[in-house]
């Protein structure tokens, strides 16, 4: 009986392991901070991991290799007393192309505005009803992002039920004095970026996102003038949501995560007509524009 226990027990660990959703890298960088004992911040660079890798974020079964590929650096540029800090947060996610053993960029977001209290050896815990920790509800808000991004490149519009997890992690934390989190900030922030992801203004960007990557990269193996087609079509559909808003969130986010991944797509392989796109991307893109000049 005490057998049978024990491998039922066994048994549902073994699922609970094998739900979660997100494979996680963590990174916790100290260089800025003064003096040698650095071990509050191995501790959260340990205890972050573990709850983000741990924790089931949907009610949804992730095989392995379907588990998301993620990774969050966090940069402490300040120690404002002895549990709280500033700094930094860079989270990057991809997603496998099919018949292939390339990883697409996803996400690649840097957010400057992190500041949070951390004890060493202090247990996160996630409430999605209420505002307890700004360190839980950043993790938590990114988590979503990353799930709902991953999802839209698979289903028009499947990452509509993260985003909405999102926005309620946002929307608690409006209630704190932290920064990112108010509609009356400047910037690329949390709460600028959740507003055009559950927005109903951007249905044609998370549309061409599921284009860009269902129809265009997931499509490279079989037929490439076909996929690169289908990637310029999904980029060019972006023109109507730059022209109304420009420098919107979603916009910038894109880029940051496939400037170079669109310049390696267009400067080789089946020819295509690249002169609308490259104009386009100038405008959508500046800053990009050398990547943009390999495209021919």
């Amino acid at each position: 009986m005490n057998k049978l226990l024990l491998f039922t027990a066994a048994f549902f660990v073994f699922l609970s392991i094998n739900a979660q959703e997100l494979n996680c890298i963590v990174n916790v960088n100290s260089d800025q901070i003064p003096g040698s004992n650095k071990q509050v911040f191995k501790s959260l660079e340990t205890n972050l991991t573990e709850f983000i890798n741990q924790k089931q974020w949907t009610n949804k079964t992730f095989k392995k290799h379907e588990k998301i590929q993620c990774a969050i650096t966090i940069i402490i540029k300040e120690q404002l007393a002895s549990n709280e800090f500033s700094g930094s947060i860079q989270i990057q996610s991809s997603r496998p192309v099919y018949d292939s053993s390339y990883l697409s960029p996803v996400l690649n977001h840097k957010d400057d505005d992190f500041s949070f209290k951390y004890s060493e050896f202090e247990v996160l815990q996630f409430n999605p009803n209420s505002f307890d920790s700004n360190l839980v509800s950043v993790i938590a808000y990114y988590a979503y992002v990353i799930l709902g991004m991953d999802a839209d490149t698979f289903k028009q519009n499947g990452g509509k039920e993260y985003f909405k997890s999102a926005q309620n992690v946002a929307n608690l934390a409006q209630q704190s004095s932290y920064p990112g989190w108010s509609p009356l900030e400047n910037g690329i922030t949390r709460y600028r970026i959740i507003n055009d992801f559950t927005s109903t203004s951007y249905i044609s960007f998370k549309n061409a996102l599921y284009r860009y990557h269902l129809k265009g990269l997931d499509m490279m193996a079989k037929n490439k003038n076909t996929a690169k087609k289908n990637i310029k079509s999904a980029i060019m559909k972006l023109k109507n949501i730059h022209s109304s808003r420009p420098n919107t969130a979603v916009i910038r986010m894109f880029f940051d995560a496939k400037a170079d991944e669109i310049s390696n797509v267009f400067s080789g392989g089946p020819n295509t007509d690249v002169v609308d796109l490259k104009e386009l991307l100038g405008k959508m893109s500046p800053t990009n524009s050398k990547k943009w000049d390999k495209i021919k």
